[in-house]
């Protein structure tokens, strides 16, 4: 079993920036892949970012240019730089992570982004 645990939302101006973790209670290293997920009321869930063990990664088209995901393997934690934040990210953002026998979610971590 894999436990998720993501921290770092909160409420920011349009224009503004966040950092959210997700630390991994595995080895991140013996991790396929962990990715962002975000899902905002009344929509369904959708990619955000995702890296893989090899460390390529994947950007869900409406973050292009203004996301970063990147890790700190010391740490098994998975970091999702946002920048450029507008009113259409607000959403509860959802740590993944794939293993052989499944996948699993973090509890979410909630995104306002607001004047």
């Amino acid at each position: 079993q894999v436990q998720l645990v993501e921290s770092g939302g909160n409420l920011v101006q349009p224009g503004g920036s966040l950092k959210l973790s997700c630390t991994s209670s595995r080895s991140i290293v013996s991790i396929y892949a962990m990715a962002w997920y975000r899902q905002a009321p009344g929509n369904e869930r959708e990619l955000v970012a995702r890296i893989r063990a090899s460390g390529s990664t994947d950007y869900g088209d409406s973050v292009k240019g203004r996301v970063t995901i990147f890790r700190d393997n010391a740490k098994n934690t998975v970091y999702l730089r946002m920048n450029n934040l507008n009113t259409e990210d607000t959403a509860v953002y959802y740590c993944n992570a794939e293993v052989p026998e499944g996948q699993y979610w973090g509890q979410g971590t909630q995104v306002i982004v607001s004047l």
